[in-house]
C-alpha cells in the first residue's frame, strides 16, 4: 500500500495578485471609477509637480541678499540667512554656544530614552527629569560659573517653543496623574477641589490664561516682587495642560476593570501600591494615544506666547517677514515653521505608535 504524498502548494494564479490586480479591483472596476481615478491621478501630479517645481526645481538656495533670489522658485536664501534667528531668536550671537549645546543634549537624552536597547534607561530618564532642567536653566540664563546673564525676553524661536513644549509635557503629566485621583477620591473634599480646578481650567481658552499669567498674575505678588514672564508663560501652560491631561488619564482608570481593583485588593496592597504597581500601568498604557495628542496640541499651543510678546518659531517667521530687505518671502518662512512643527508632531506620532506595539498585551481590536 502506497503512502499518498502531499504535492507542494501552487503559487497564487497571477491574475489574482499583484499591482495590477489590486489597481484593476481598487481603481479600475468601473467606467466611473476609471474616469475619476485618472482625473484624480491627473490633478494629485500635476500639483506634486507644481510644488516640486516651486520648491526645488526653480528654488534659490546660495546666496546671502534679496539679489541671490532671482528665479521664479522658493527663495531658500531668506531662510538659510536668517536660521540662527529661527532657531534661537535673539539670543546673542556671542552667547549661541550656549543654545546651540542645550539643543546638542537635549538630542542626546531624546535619542537615548527613545532607543529601545539603551541601557539603565531609568537612570538616564531621573537625570533628564531631575538634573538636566537646572542645568539648563543654569546655561541657557546663565548668572553662574562665569556666564552672562541673557535675560528671556531674547530668547525666542525654536529654543523657546522647545523649552515650553518640554516644561508643559514633563511637568502637566504628574500632576494631571494626581488630579484624575483626586477626582475619583473617596474623599469628598480632594475629589470636589480636583473636579473645580479640571472644570475651572477646561472651561477657558489657553490665549486667556496666557493673558492673566502675564498681565494679571503680577498684581497678585507683593510690591517690589517680579516673576519672569518666561516663567508666568509656563505657569499658565502647565496648569491648563494638567487639566486636560486629568482627563485623560481619568478615561484610562475608568477603562481598567474593577476586577483588577478587586485582585490588588485581596492581595493585601495599600492604596499607594495599588495604584502604582496594578492600576496606573495598565491605564497608561491604555491612554498613550491620548495622552500624546494632547502633548501634540500643547507643542502646537506654544506658538499662542506670541499674544503676550514672547517670539517663539512662528513669532520670528512673522517678524521676518515684516523685514523691509526681504519683503514678498511670506510663503517660504511659513512653510518652513510649518515643516519644523510637523517634524516634531510627527515624531511623537511615530513614537506613541512604537510604544503601543511595544506594550501590546494582546488585546488589540
Amino acid at each position: 500500500m502506497s503512502v499518498h504524498q502531499f504535492q507542494p502548494d501552487l503559487p497564487a494564479p497571477s491574475n489574482t495578485v499583484g499591482p495590477i490586480t489590486w489597481a484593476k479591483k481598487h481603481l479600475f472596476s468601473s467606467i466611473f471609477n476609471s474616469l475619476m481615478t485618472i482625473v484624480l491621478a491627473f490633478i494629485v501630479i500635476n500639483s506634486l509637480w507644481a510644488v516640486l517645481n516651486w520648491a526645488f526645481l526653480n528654488a534659490d538656495w546660495v546666496g546671502t541678499t534679496r539679489d541671490a533670489c532671482s528665479r521664479e522658485g522658493a527663495c531658500w536664501v531668506f531662510i538659510s540667512v536668517r536660521f540662527e534667528q529661527f532657531m534661537f531668536g535673539f539670543y546673542p550671537e556671542a552667547e549661541l554656544w550656549r543654545a546651540k549645546l542645550f539643543f546638542g543634549l537635549l538630542a542626546v537624552f531624546v535619542a537615548l530614552l527613545a532607543y529601545e536597547h539603551t541601557p539603565k534607561k531609568f537612570i538616564i530618564w531621573l537625570v533628564f527629569v531631575n538634573i538636566f532642567p537646572f542645568f539648563a536653566t543654569g546655561l541657557l540664563y546663565g548668572g553662574i560659573l562665569g556666564l552672562e546673564v541673557v535675560d528671556t525676553h531674547l530668547w525666542g524661536g525654536l529654543l523657546i517653543t522647545l523649552v515650553i513644549a518640554i516644561v508643559g509635557i514633563v511637568v502637566s503629566l504628574p500632576i494631571g496623574v494626581m488630579l484624575a485621583l483626586g477626582r475619583r477620591s473617596e474623599m469628598p473634599i480632594i475629589r470636589s477641589i480636583c473636579t473645580l480646578y479640571i472644570e475651572i481650567w477646561r472651561g477657558v481658552p489657553l490665549i486667556t490664561v496666557l493673558f492673566m499669567a502675564s498681565v494679571m498674575l503680577p498684581l497678585f505678588l507683593s510690591h517690589g516682587s517680579e516673576l519672569d514672564k518666561l516663567l508666568r508663560a509656563l505657569i499658565g501652560v502647565v496648569m491648563f495642560s494638567a487639566a486636560y491631561m486629568a482627563e485623560v488619564v481619568r478615561g484610562g482608570l475608568q477603562a481598567i476593570p474593577k476586577g483588577q481593583y478587586e485582585a490588588a485588593d485581596a492581595l493585601g496592597l495599600s492604596y499607594w501600591k495599588k495604584i502604582t504597581f496594578i492600576i496606573m500601568p495598565q491605564a497608561l498604557k491604555i491612554t498613550i494615544p491620548s495622552i500624546v495628542n494632547t502633548f501634540i496640541g500643547l507643542f502646537k499651543d506654544t506658538s499662542l506666547v506670541l499674544i503676550i510678546g514672547m517670539f517663539d518659531v512662528l513669532g520670528i517667521g512673522q517678524a521676518a517677514n515684516t523685514d523691509p530687505e526681504w519683503l514678498g518671502f511670506s510663503t517660504e518662512s511659513y512653510v518652513f515653521v510649518a515643516l519644523v512643527f510637523w517634524v516634531f508632531c510627527f515624531s511623537m506620532s511615530r513614537y506613541s505608535i512604537f510604544l503601543e506595539d511595544k506594550l501590546n498585551t494582546g488585546h488589540k481590536r
